[in-house]
């Protein structure tokens, strides 16, 4: 492999056929398998800031893969292609990288808004809250500054919608935006819980999920999870604003609250461990997962690597292809 540094290749520009040679990859996951003939193989999703791309390494051996740093980068050689509808790469040589030569900004996916303004408007909207119950443990999460900082720095999710960082403070922006539109509209559902709970939701991410040069879980998110380590966090901002105000904290709104919390993956099978048995609950759900699969369904159209085609390919997440043809001419103007 030449010693030369060729110019950056990123992932979504690959298309099938190319021979990449010598570029810088953030080895994602690993996993060392066995073919149907006994030989090893590794199977290994690599990523830049554009995205992921599934790869092989055929004819592998253990040593191999102890020396592929997860989490941790490789100069690789081999060639992209087609398979089964989707984008792999497979690989012929890989060899170290030079820590110190590592821009991080080229690996670690961003979003493309700016993260000060996004969080300057959660709290904006948060300030609509007029329970002072409700308003002082919301107060409890925001005073957090080290919580704050990994929310405004995480993703929202390791690969589904959002995966980037100010991924989950741009979901959580979005949809407290979808909330304060459409929750007036059913006056009997409390505004002031359903804000709450959208801001609070998802910020078990924040442990839940290691960011800093890799999206994986934490043992602290296999072992306990988002929506338990939230609902505990609640419990444990509650006695602050107990200690703080020297009053009791009404239990009917931390048990409402933390429900909303339990409740919001809709779906035993999705991960919920209640659910929603509250007006609030249930409308939290769903505008938690319109603003979910509208990013995804809208990311996969902008990721799509073929611009002659009016579909992208299947979507197993979403278990479809998308038509992604722009029938009113309004995306390339939002993009």
């Amino acid at each position: 492999m030449s010693t030369a540094a060729k110019p950056r290749r990123y992932i979504c520009d690959l298309q099938p056929g190319e021979v990449i040679e010598d570029q810088v990859f953030l080895i994602g996951a690993k996993d060392l398998r066995t073919t149907t003939n006994g030989s090893l193989y590794i199977h290994c999703i690599l990523r830049d800031k554009t995205g992921q791309l599934l790869t092989r390494i055929w004819q592998a051996t253990e040593a191999m893969f102890e020396q592929m740093p997860e989490g941790g980068f490789l100069r690789f050689k081999g060639r992209a292609e087609n398979y089964k509808g989707a984008m792999q790469f497979i690989v012929d040589a890989m060899r170290p990288v030079d820590p110190q030569s590592i821009d991080l900004s080229e690996f670690m996916p961003k979003t493309q808004e700016n993260i000060g303004e996004m969080f300057n408007r959660v709290k904006e909207i948060l300030r609509q809250i007029k329970n002072p119950h409700v308003l002082n443990l919301i107060k409890q999460f925001i005073m957090d500054e080290p919580m704050m900082e990994r929310f405004c720095k995480a993703p929202a999710a390791i690969q589904l919608h959002q995966a980037y960082i100010g991924g989950l403070l741009e979901h959580t922006r979005n949809v407290l935006e979808l909330a304060s539109v459409v929750i007036p509209r059913y006056p009997e559902v409390s505004l002031d819980l359903v804000l709450a709970g959208v801001f609070l939701h998802d910020l078990g991410k924040t442990a839940e999920l290691v960011y800093e040069t890799n999206f994986q879980y934490s043992t602290e998110g296999q072992l306990v999870g988002h929506i338990t380590q939230v609902a505990i966090w609640v419990e444990e901002k509650v006695k602050a604003v107990e200690a703080a105000t020297q009053a009791p904290f009404p239990a009917d709104i931390k048990n409402a609250l933390q429900h909303i919390i339990l409740a919001h993956h809709g779906q035993y099978e999705f991960g919920s461990p209640k659910l929603p048995a509250m007006p609030e609950a249930i409308a939290l759900h769903h505008l938690d997962n319109l603003d979910a699969k509208l990013n995804m369904f809208l990311e996969k159209i902008r990721s799509d690597p073929d611009p002659a085609s009016d579909w992208t390919e299947y979507v197993r997440a979403l278990e479809t292809r998308i038509f992604k043809k722009d029938l009113m001419g309004i995306r390339k103007e939002n993009t």
